[in-house]
């Protein structure tokens, strides 16, 4: 699944990043809604196409990708960023394999890190991530050190959940106003 949004800069190279390395593997892209001709160029190179007429955001966005890959029939899910071009400038493409070995060693969700062989920068930009890395491993024990990554692989089971239920907020008779 690639969201994106005013990405006609990067969708040609990472979809064709995507083609040729991993021909075996089925993709969509979710053009969010875009201003720029992110759809127009998909539609010119023939890339597999869902284009929502207005933004949903990016979790809108992915539960769309998600849904296509449920009704198609997809034993797993993989999540690919495309914001600011950093993955067709990082390559991070090719990192597939290795998300790819853990999901199959029985991991329900895979996510993808930046800053395993590289430190994350201290900046305004990271400060969400760190606290966001914080919360989590504060309440599951858990350490993720790139909970904002762009990349994610999730199995057939977390792929169906996802796809129906992707809102996890609270029911909406508890919310006080």
């Amino acid at each position: 699944v690639i969201p994106a949004y005013n990405e006609e800069a990067n969708i040609v190279k990472v979809v064709n990043g995507i083609v040729k390395n991993y021909p075996q593997y089925d993709y969509v892209v979710v053009n969010d809604g875009s201003r720029d001709k992110t759809a127009a160029i998909c539609r010119e190179h023939g890339f597999r196409l869902i284009d929502l007429p207005v933004n949903l955001g990016l979790a809108g966005a992915f539960q769309t990708g998600l849904r296509y890959a449920a009704e198609n029939g997809g034993t797993m899910t993989m999540q690919k960023g495309l914001k600011l071009g950093y993955l067709a400038q990082q390559g991070q493409v090719g990192e597939g394999r290795t998300v790819l070995e853990e999901l199959e060693s029985g991991a329900d969700i895979v996510i993808g890190s930046r800053f395993l062989t590289v430190k994350k920068p201290k900046s305004l930009r990271m400060l969400g991530s760190y606290i966001i890395s914080w919360s989590i491993r504060l309440t599951t024990g858990r350490a993720i050190c790139d909970p904002t990554s762009g990349m994610r692989l999730f199995n057939r089971a977390m792929v169906e959940e996802f796809a129906q239920n992707l809102n996890y907020g609270p029911e909406p008779d508890t919310i006080s106003y």
